[in-house]
């Protein structure tokens, strides 16, 4: 069972997977695009999820702090909806609130430079978003 995580945006998209047991997740790649061809994306996200035998997907949700949707939450759930028909995998929609936040701190307290951090910012904002569902999953909340 591999689970992918993905943190989208309109520059770059975030992908992370998580081992075969379903406990760790690991950043994988980021998907530079321009934002107006989801095709792109897509069939990005696709051969990944193919390539790397991916049972489910997870995609962050653009929340604001109150709660509510965020400005791209809609090209996200575009996104979200394209996948689960290209892949007929289950797409799980997850809160994304402050995980850019929680990725750049948990790089600066290792030492990466702003240019590092910028680098894989998105990867490693995807490895927060799946890391809670699996903790989540484990911990027996099945509502992540």
């Amino acid at each position: 069972m591999r689970i992918m995580g993905i943190d989208y945006g309109d520059k770059r998209i975030g992908i992370a997977l998580s081992d075969e047991t379903g406990i760790l997740a690991s950043g994988v790649e980021t998907i530079r695009w321009n934002g107006r061809d989801p095709d792109y994306a897509i069939r990005r996200i696709c051969g990944l999820a193919a390539e790397r035998g991916v049972t489910e997907i997870v995609i962050g949700m653009p929340r604001r702090t109150d709660g509510r949707p965020g400005a791209s939450a809609d090209k996200a759930e575009s996104l979200a909806a394209a996948l689960e028909v290209e892949t007929g995998l289950l797409v799980t929609r997850r809160d994304e609130r402050y995980t850019t936040v929680i990725a750049s701190r948990m790089m600066r307290e290792a030492g990466r430079t702003q240019k590092d951090r910028n680098e894989i910012i998105d990867q490693i904002a995807a490895v927060v978003i799946l890391q809670e569902v699996l903790d989540g999953r484990r911990r027996g909340d099945n509502r992540i």
